[in-house]
């Protein structure tokens, strides 16, 4: 397979993920009604975990003593993500947490610099202000810095890790193990989070369940092992740009299930960020044919 068409199939099956996240928040907003947020995690991710444990045992014996720790270490980060991201959501509106959590654009690059020494052309930096800027038309309608929000900042910080830490060291033969070992360190720090309450209640009804099952096994497993897979394809602050398109489908399916109500904020924050992605997407392609063209013109 050729790197442009490896990207490519990166970049759809992320944005594949990214559309079944989005697919989330309607049930999600249900289910949290009727159980505690931190339950609800932790029997997602345990379900999920499990799961992965049991079909991927061989690759996650072939990881390697290295791979294994560190995929545990990844899986821990997004784990406590969750844990911040839902404590912070308690604390404040739903619109403003999309933000702040979605603020992972701009510190990716930050981190992927400091940590790295990754740098990014001027195209990407320029899809990241974008990318900010249509987070804040979808989501914000006032701002104000509270506990809740520094939670969720510190939940952004640690996804944004996450994704700098993973496109460092996924690799595409280690996808089946590493996203195996990341759901077993997220099961592990939700689990953990539900100890002052007793442990984990399960879902209280069939419904219930039939959410939690969806969540588990289609926007837990399936994606974790859909990311790790597409992280070893292309850079780290390429990949959260595509991943801010998670409003963007969340919006989108508020509206087609009648939840919601388009409207011009929709649009424009939606456009911005489409427009975002684009760039990265195409700047990199415009890139690799300018040497061929500039040839053959010399020639």
């Amino acid at each position: 397979m050729s790197e442009a068409k490896g990207s490519g199939l990166a970049t759809l099956g992320l944005l594949a993920v990214t559309a079944v996240w989005g697919s989330t928040f309607v049930m999600i907003k249900d289910v949290v009604g009727r159980m505690l947020p931190i339950d609800f995690l932790a029997v997602r991710f345990t379900i999920a975990a499990v799961l992965m444990l049991l079909c991927f045992a061989l690759p996650l014996r072939r990881l390697g003593r290295t791979q294994t720790w560190r995929g545990l270490a990844l899986g821990v980060l997004y784990g406590v993500a969750q844990w911040l991201q839902t404590e912070g959501l308690a604390l404040t509106s739903p619109s403003v947490s999309g933000f702040v959590t979605g603020m992972y654009v701009v510190i990716t690059p930050i981190l992927a610099l400091l940590l790295f020494r990754q740098r990014m052309p001027a195209t990407t930096w320029v899809a990241v202000l974008l990318a900010t800027l249509g987070l804040g038309v979808l989501a914000l309608n006032g701002f104000s810095v509270d506990l809740g929000v520094l939670l969720t900042l510190g939940s952004a910080a640690l996804y944004a890790l996450h994704i700098v830490g993973l496109g460092h060291w996924s690799k595409p033969g280690d996808a089946f193990g590493m996203s195996a070992i990341q759901m077993v360190g997220i099961a592990a720090v939700c689990l953990l989070a539900t100890l002052p309450h007793h442990g984990p209640a399960l879902p209280p009804d069939r419904s219930a369940w039939m959410a939690v099952l969806y969540m588990a096994l289609v926007a837990g497993a399936l994606a974790m092992l859909v990311q790790t897979w597409a992280q070893a394809h292309m850079p780290a602050t390429r990949a959260a740009i595509v991943m801010t398109t998670e409003p963007v489908f969340a919006a989108g399916f508020a509206v087609a299930l009648g939840v919601d109500q388009l409207t011009m904020r929709m649009l424009g924050g939606g456009g911005l960020v489409l427009v975002a992605m684009y760039m990265v997407e195409l700047a990199p392609r415009l890139r690799r044919r300018r040497p061929a063209e500039s040839l053959h013109h010399d020639v």
